[in-house]
């Protein structure tokens, strides 16, 4: 996390670090390349830039591997797993505009023939996938609740586009995004500060992947609370150092 937003945020990390930017640059590639590194880049807050929902699925055990596959296949899908449970299929979905999240999801279940769920975000109480490497059991701070914002205009759709493989890893990362979305270094920049002061940005920095890292152990809890107890439980459940998610859904039914 606070990747710094300077024209060489890599050098500014060598400094920090004590080695050169082209010996940080390297180190990211090799761990990129090692499938440790996801990409370097925003997290952006759900919902702020489009529609997005978690989407659970109750697939017979033999049509597992094809149906995921099938799934795979639409661009709105950016996580997708198997869990422990009857819905054994879970997945993420963002699309622009909500009609197009909708869209999406039905084209789904017309294709693999099977019902879906769909639980998007209702409130959230803690979301921050960023990881503690310091050893000390430290839980991420979270940022201050997002103001309220309107749509982005097109010269910020644009970077957002830019942004979704993450930052190239060179010198002036920045510039060369700016050069993809029609924005100057400096415009690039002061979008990306104040996407995080509104919330719209979660956090800017290095995406890794949990398992190579060693966190080879996760679980997915739900609970249904009372609604008048439901913010109370959640804030109290979010302060749990291991807890990386904790949010609202909305009660969905599941299909028989």
């Amino acid at each position: 996390r606070g990747l710094p937003l300077v024209e060489k945020p890599f050098a500014a990390i060598g400094r920090v670090l004590g080695e050169s930017e082209a010996r940080v640059l390297e180190m990211l590639a090799r761990f990129a390349a090692a499938g440790t590194l996801s990409r370097v880049g925003v997290v952006f807050r759900p919902n702020a830039v489009g529609a997005s929902t978690l989407a659970a699925m109750a697939v017979p055990a033999e049509r597992l591997g094809e149906v995921a596959l099938q799934v795979n296949t639409h661009p709105e899908v950016n996580h997708n797993y198997e869990r422990e449970h009857r819905y054994n299929l879970w997945f993420v979905a963002t699309a622009p505009a909500q009609d197009a999240l909708h869209a999406a999801l039905a084209r789904i279940e017309r294709e693999t023939a099977l019902p879906l769920l769909s639980l998007p975000l209702v409130e959230e109480y803690h979301i921050d996938l960023g990881f503690d490497l310091s050893g000390r059991g430290d839980k991420p701070c979270e940022r201050s609740t997002p103001v309220s914002v309107g749509p982005l205009g097109p010269h910020e759709r644009s970077l957002v586009a830019a942004l979704q493989r993450g930052l190239p890893l060179v010198s002036r990362p920045f510039e060369a995004v700016g050069g993809r979305a029609g924005m100057s270094e400096a415009g690039v920049i002061e979008t990306l500060e104040r996407w995080l002061d509104q919330g719209i940005a979660r956090r800017i920095g290095v995406v890794v992947r949990h398992r190579p890292l060693g966190y080879a152990s996760n679980a997915m809890a739900v609970w249904d609370v009372p609604d008048g107890d439901v913010a109370d439980f959640g804030a109290r459940l979010a302060r749990w150092p291991a807890v990386t998610m904790c949010s609202r859904r909305p009660r969905t039914l599941p299909a028989c």
